[in-house]
């Protein structure tokens, strides 16, 4: 009887460190450092691009409620996922704490995206810059971030792939939309109200 305790007993301690580090391996920082700095590190310099951008058309930018809430976007959106790559990447985190982060970030992007279109929208923004699905696609990549690090913290590292995959999508979103804000700067206005242009037709 006490070598079959013995047994059960020495057995008992040896599954639960198993355990245990089955579940610190969903987020292994180690592995995933080095996409965070690549990412996050090119949002900052993007950011920077973009400022510069800004600083050459800043009286077209300010005046047209499109471009101007394009640009709070944008930044908005850079810095978001700056702001991300740099939480995550903090010591002495698992899984359940870089989830966490990462859907608040993202959920902040989230509604600084959508209430800078619908804004632009009321305020009477160049309706030759807006289009409907760059908002379908751009929400659906914040929302596909928050979702995934949801998934996240409940110790599933599909979320953690999913969140990853949406913000580098992101980022290129976020560059064809800095390049509009550029673009739209030196061209022509259509206003919302009245849905008319010089050479394009309004939003469809």
């Amino acid at each position: 009887m006490r070598s079959i305790d013995a047994i059960e007993g020495g057995l008992q301690p040896a599954r639960v460190p198993q355990l245990s580090v089955l579940a610190s391996d969903v987020y292994r920082p180690d592995q995933w450092r080095d996409f965070f700095m690549t990412v996050g590190g090119g949002a900052a310099a993007l950011t920077g691009l973009v400022f510069v951008a800004m600083s050459l058309n800043l009286e077209v930018i300010t005046r047209d409620a499109t471009h101007r809430y394009r640009a709070i976007g944008t930044l908005a959106g850079f810095a978001a996922v700056f702001v991300t790559c740099a939480l995550v990447t903090m010591g002495g985190q698992d899984h359940v704490a870089v989830g966490i982060e990462w859907a608040v970030v993202a959920g902040f992007g989230t509604v600084f995206y959508v209430a800078g279109y619908v804004r632009a929208v009321r305020m009477g923004g160049s309706a030759l810059w807006l289009r409907r699905y760059r908002l379908i696609g751009g929400t659906a990549l914040y929302l596909t971030e928050v979702l995934g690090a949801a998934v996240l913290t409940v110790g599933r590292v599909e979320g953690l792939y999913a969140a990853a995959v949406a913000m580098v999508a992101l980022v290129a979103f976020l560059i064809s939309g800095a390049w509009l804000l550029i673009v739209g700067a030196s061209g022509p206005r259509v206003d919302v109200a009245e849905g008319r242009g010089s050479d394009q037709a309004p939003d469809r």
